[in-house]
């Protein structure tokens, strides 16, 4: 029955973009995080040795004779004496460190049925995206897609590609089926080629790019430069080819839409029209023009859902592309991104506007990379519980496509050890790593069926065991609350 239960749970908040993004060591786009040190376990209070004693997980329980096979509703909520019994423990595991806060949620009435210190100020690395989530979610509609096209310029020989927000388009021809590519520049450069041959259009073209959209710093001031040139991230633009995206060691080009104009007009000279990139978009230096008013539109292609861009941003941990996402949400509500801390503020703003307290929550960017940055277990929490309690229905729609235990994202390669294998599939949570920080915020469903919800931040995190014995310190505090048949 449990597992029937499981599954009917898991079905409803399993979903989103197959994203081929493994978070090995934290070296992927979007979490720097490891940092290379020796991995030597700190030493537990009150032992000899430098081996800590992993506290006992919970064996699993078998479902209250009120469980459904096909919803959690009838299940009970855990109470907070057999959660601290389960997790007390865990919680003071010494690879976590002296810092840690915690809030655990019923995910149906949002209740906190356990906490530790939830409202004290911590570093959250990247999980401070489940808050960026949240004002992209509340200003977005998450069904609607970005449209990239190119117009005719201010003269005969000038054409201009205007950037609407897709940095994942594809190479070749557009693909429906995936969301990488799904829209493809050789679609563009095709419907672009025959809009000119039907004006005969003659001699060399010269393309520029508008990208007055959603306009913003290249980089956030506060990302360390280090980071963007091993690849960690890249510069936030509203124009871009998977191709030519960040992957560490390989950094990204600097003014990526001047990769995709250059692209383009090899396309197009190509197909028959002679076509060179304007210098300017080459330097990529200052405030674009934007097309002309009365341009003609000579093709146009659509990327994949803003939902499923912010699901890829989620499970791969993608700083640049949460960043343009937030800038987009502005650019709806009619706000500029171009002040340094502007989106940093509206994440706020938007924290606020849904109820969530603001206390403790200290933002410089939309993704968690920079440094200085604070938030709370108790923030983290209350954005879920918006979405598992179906307040913010949109968030819902973006919660359920965090990395999954032990299959996708940034929790692919965990939830494989002994001791956590047996919940792999169930949690469901976006993960935060940086150099003394390890933190997990989401959902799972406990032994009798029963929807909750977690954030655990640890921001004094040993130093010398860079964050791998913390984060399989989380683990098996996510494995408890899994395991936990609490009620």
């Amino acid at each position: 029955m449990r597992r029937a239960v499981v599954a009917g749970v898991t079905c409803l908040l399993v979903g989103g973009v197959g994203y081929a993004a493994a978070d090995t060591l934290d070296l992927a786009p979007g979490i720097l995080t490891y940092d290379g040190a020796p991995v030597d376990p700190p030493t537990p209070t009150g032992t000899a040795t430098g081996e800590p004693t992993w506290a006992p997980l919970p064996s699993a329980v078998s479902p209250s004779s009120s469980a459904s096979p096909t919803t959690s509703s009838a299940a009970a909520p855990p109470t907070t004496a057999g959660l601290t019994k389960a997790l007390g423990a865990l919680v003071k595991d010494p690879w976590l460190g002296p810092s840690v806060g915690v809030s655990v949620r019923d995910g149906e009435t949002g209740e906190e049925l356990y906490a530790v210190s939830p409202s004290a100020a911590r570093a959250p690395a990247s999980t401070l995206k489940v808050l960026s989530a949240l004002a992209v979610a509340s200003h977005l509609d998450l069904d609607h897609r970005m449209t990239t096209k190119v117009v005719t310029g201010d003269t005969p020989q000038e054409i201009v590609l205007v950037a609407g927000g897709d940095t994942l388009l594809g190479d070749g021809p557009s693909n429906p089926s995936v969301v990488e590519g799904r829209a493809g520049l050789a679609t563009l450069a095709d419907q672009v080629a025959q809009s000119l041959t039907d004006r005969q259009s003659a001699g060399p073209l010269t393309i520029r790019v508008d990208t007055t959209y959603a306009a913003g710093p290249r980089y956030p001031a506060t990302w360390k430069k280090e980071d963007i040139a091993a690849g960690f991230t890249q510069s936030v633009s509203m124009l871009d080819l998977v191709s030519q995206r960040a992957k560490s060691g390989k950094p990204a080009p600097a003014v990526p839409e001047a990769g995709v104009a250059s692209a383009l007009a090899g396309l197009l000279t190509d197909r028959g029209h002679p076509t060179s990139v304007d210098p300017a978009t080459t330097r990529g230096k200052g405030p674009s023009k934007p097309a002309p008013t009365d341009a003609m539109e000579l093709g146009s292609v659509e990327s994949a859902t803003y939902g499923e861009h912010l699901a890829v941003a989620l499970e791969h941990s993608d700083n640049a592309l949460t960043e343009n996402l937030v800038r987009q949400a502005m650019a709806a509500e009619g706000k500029s991104a171009a002040g340094a801390t502007a989106p940093a503020e509206f994440i706020t703003a938007s924290l606020a506007e849904a109820g969530v307290p603001t206390a403790g929550v200290k933002l410089l960017d939309a993704s968690g990379l920079s440094p200085g940055q604070t938030v709370t277990a108790t923030a983290l929490a209350d954005v879920l519980t918006l979405a598992t309690t179906n307040k913010l229905p949109q968030l819902r729609q973006a919660v359920a496509t965090l990395p999954v235990a032990g299959l996708t994202g940034s929790l692919s390669d965990r939830y494989h050890s002994k001791q956590t294998k047996a919940v792999a599939g169930i949690p469901r949570a976006k993960t935060g790593t940086l150099r003394g920080i390890s933190s997990l915020a989401g959902t799972t469903v406990d032994a009798d069926g029963r929807l909750l919800v977690f954030a655990i931040l640890a921001d004094k995190v040993p130093s010398s065991s860079g964050t791998l014995g913390a984060r399989a310190a989380l683990d098996r505090f996510v494995t408890a609350l899994t395991q936990c048949g609490c009620s």
